[in-house]
């Protein structure tokens, strides 16, 4: 079975000619641009042998660029009917597994990589990434494409309109680098938006500890953004401790050594860590 990979017209006959209709929901969209392909194929680093998650395969089209570069592929599809081409595509392929299913649902049971990548649908792709830091899935390079606003959170710094928790979490665990802009041309079918390369580089030290209330305090700060963070940390302790919040949100401040004025587009992640930190010390929740 040979298809044209970068042909918008060749793709839609062969969808239609094997009763395979595209979801909305499913967030599909093929890249159909071969050279941008190539680049993120590549810059994922990846050695011959070497594991890799690939999520949202589609039709094959960067699975075939990975198993010619002698790569284990596992890959994640949502769509039944893909599913069924894509075992068809590589059956016989001892390097490629296939796991059928929603990837927010099926990625804890399945064993680590030190690789991924993806054309990630705009209608997960910061709850998928954001999943594999929480609990702890960390990759050595992750390479992803997604959608241009989504890119701007997952680098942006503090002070910045797009700084935000999830800007954060991504950088909590690896250094975020621009790729390359995607053009809206380059995907089938074609998307009201552009999209974003992005390349994810594992820090030192992700893997380290955090405090258990690291996540939710950020989520919390990151609320009412504008409010001062002494309000925000105040609301926090109260919905989980008994102590007095506005006294104690004033102790962690003080032993944080951070300014309760401050708000949490202005704090860096070193001043969240801090915070965290200090609240597990105290042993206020």
């Amino acid at each position: 079975m040979n298809l044209n990979y970068n042909s918008a017209a060749e793709l839609r006959a062969f969808l239609d000619g094997n009763s395979l209709g595209m979801r909305k929901k499913y967030g599909q969209n093929f890249l159909i641009n071969p050279g941008v392909r190539q680049d993120l194929v590549s810059a994922l680093g990846a050695d011959t042998g070497d594991s890799v998650w690939e999520i949202g395969p589609g039709l094959g089209a960067m699975t075939r660029l990975l198993l010619d570069r002698g790569l284990a592929v596992r890959a994640f599809e949502i769509d039944p009917g893909f599913a069924r081409l894509l075992r068809e595509l590589f059956a016989g392929e001892e390097n490629f597994t296939l796991v059928e299913g929603d990837a927010l649902k099926t990625w804890p049971a399945q064993p680590p990589a030190p690789y991924l990548l993806g054309n990630l649908p705009y209608n997960i792709a910061a709850i998928l990434l954001a999943g594999f830091i929480e609990q702890g899935r960390f990759f050595k390079r992750v390479v992803v494409t997604v959608q241009r606003e989504v890119a701007l959170r997952m680098a942006a710094v503090p002070g910045s309109p797009d700084y935000s928790s999830f800007s954060v979490l991504c950088a909590s665990a690896y250094r975020v680098k621009p790729l390359m802009l995607i053009k809206s041309a380059s995907f089938y079918p074609r998307p009201n938006v552009d999209s974003q390369g992005l390349l994810l580089e594992l820090k030192d030290n992700a893997g380290g500890i955090r405090p258990s209330c690291f996540y939710p305090l950020l989520r919390q700060l990151f609320s009412s953004r504008r409010k001062m963070i002494k309000n925000n940390l105040a609301v926090f302790i109260a919905s989980r401790s008994k102590v007095p919040p506005t006294a104690a949100a004033a102790a962690i401040l003080e032993e944080s050594a951070i300014n309760g004025s401050r708000r949490a587009e202005d704090l860096t992640l070193k001043d969240f860590t801090a915070l965290a930190k200090t609240i597990e010390d105290m042993r206020i929740l």
